[in-house]
Parts: C-alpha cells; sequence; structure tokens
C-alpha cells in the first residue's frame, strides 16, 4: 500500500491525517472528496508510540517535497496535527481540527457518560465484554475485539449516520493502547494544551453538536492558548461528519471554504 496515498493532481498541499490511533485509511471519502480541485495526501500512522507517530508523520510529509500544508486532522488525527503543527510550524500553514478529541481531561467523563447514554442495555453489556477482552493480557487476537468495539461506539457517536462503509483499512488495538497511553500522560499533565502556544498557524475547529466530546472541551481550552482560533459547530452532527445526512453538506461546504482561505 502506498503510504501516503495520492489523490487528485500535484502540487499536495493538503494533507488528511486520520484518527484511531490505529485505524488507517478512514478519511479517505474526505480525501476524495476534496481532491476534486486539489491535491490531497492521507498519510497512515503505523508507529506504536506518540512520539513515533509524529515522527513518521513528518518522515512521510518530508518524502513529497511540498511544504507548508494545511493539516487535517480528524479525532485523534486532530490531536496528532496539533501536536504536529506545534512542533514544526514552518510546515504548517493552516491546521483545522475536524471532531477532535478533548484537550482537558476535565471533560473525559462527560465523553463516556454521552456514549452509554446511547447505547441500549445490550449493547452496553456487550461493551463490557469486549474491554474485558481487550484487558485480558491472554486474548491472543485483540484487533477483532477492538473492531466490534469500534462499530458500538460509532452507533453512539452518529445522530443519523447515512447508509456508508467504514474506509479503515485495518483496526490495530496495539497502536490504538500505546499511543493513546502516551497521549493521555500528556494530557492529564495539562502539556498538550499548552502545546497551542506553539502554533504560529490559523487553526480552525470544525465539531458536531451531537458528537459524545462535548464541542465545550474543544473550543474553551484552545481559545486560551492559541493566538489565532475559530470554531464552526455544525448542527445534528455527530462524530463523523461527512457520513450525517442533515450536517455533511454544511460540513464540506465549511471544510472547502477553510481550505480556500
Amino acid at each position: 500500500m502506498d503510504n501516503p496515498r495520492r489523490y487528485g493532481d500535484p502540487p499536495y498541499g493538503v494533507v488528511v491525517v486520520h484518527g484511531g490511533p490505529g485505524a488507517p485509511g478512514e478519511m479517505a471519502p474526505v480525501a476524495r472528496k476534496l481532491a476534486l480541485s486539489r491535491g490531497v495526501l492521507e498519510p497512515l500512522q503505523t508507529r506504536a508510540s506518540l512520539a513515533g507517530q509524529v515522527e513518521e508523520l513528518g518522515n512521510l510529509l518530508e518524502d513529497t517535497g511540498e511544504q507548508p500544508f494545511v493539516l487535517i486532522g480528524y479525532s485523534w488525527g486532530a490531536i496528532l496535527s496539533f501536536i504536529f503543527a506545534a512542533q514544526n510550524p514552518a510546515w504548517v500553514s493552516k491546521l483545522i481540527l475536524v471532531s477532535s478529541g478533548v484537550f482537558s481531561n476535565a471533560y473525559v467523563e462527560t465523553i463516556k457518560r454521552n456514549r452509554l447514554s446511547r447505547l441500549s442495555a445490550g449493547e452496553r453489556a456487550r461493551m463490557d465484554e469486549l474491554l474485558e477482552v481487550l484487558g485480558d493480557p491472554s486474548t491472543a487476537d485483540k484487533d477483532t475485539p477492538f473492531a466490534e468495539l469500534g462499530d458500538l461506539i460509532a452507533r453512539a457517536d452518529a445522530y443519523d449516520p447515512l447508509p456508508h462503509q467504514n474506509d479503515a483499512t485495518a483496526f490495530q488495538h496495539d497502536i490504538f493502547e500505546a499511543v493513546w497511553r502516551d497521549a493521555e500522560e500528556l494530557r492529564a499533565g495539562g502539556r498538550l494544551l499548552e502545546m497551542g502556544r506553539d502554533i504560529a498557524c490559523p487553526v480552525v475547529a470544525i465539531h458536531g453538536d451531537f458528537d459524545p466530546h462535548p464541542w465545550e472541551g474543544i473550543k474553551k481550552p484552545l481559545e486560551e492558548v492559541l493566538h489565532d482560533f475559530r470554531f464552526v459547530l455544525l448542527e445534528k452532527c455527530g462524530h463523523h461528519p461527512w457520513y450525517e445526512k442533515h450536517a455533511r453538506e454544511d460540513f464540506f461546504k465549511a471544510l472547502e471554504e477553510e481550505v480556500g482561505r
């Protein structure tokens, strides 16, 4: 598999960064849409540490010979892109955070409550079973239950989704566990948010009002540390804006406007 994937014609000045961690390929629909009028790169993260993923992203982008980039990060990819932009300010002309994870531990319990409240009793019981399997050191294959857990969470995260296939090429639990361990440590100590003070480019966050990650956990903290920040709230929109029946058009309109500014 090519890495990074290329869409459209050069120059490749726009980069989409997938979430997970450990869900490479899920940004393909966004890359295809944007590539109708520009060149887009979709790097696939494979490293099993936060520092490794930041380094890998830089290596993949450096090999293209194009910079600076408009960097579009989704979910975990928004956090990764935020860190990358802070550490490599000359490489990023604009940072767009789509459905970002939160930047303060104060909002983590809200995410859990939101998701659990949207699942049936049977789904909550199955989630507990899957978490137990994933937490068992004797479980040989954790990618399969991890993928099923992802499907459950996706149901809780969606407002009114259109029929779609998941474009992720793999669900890699080992990468998810290792990278999130590093990221949670960074967030808990407040260091993640402080990195925003080193970001030199404009930053825009696009977020759904039904996303289980509360929009306040994105907007309020980032307003305190970023010198050039805008926030776009999408109505009737869950965690995957490009799959949402009511928000898809508004999402791509906002994204095109921000990429073109």
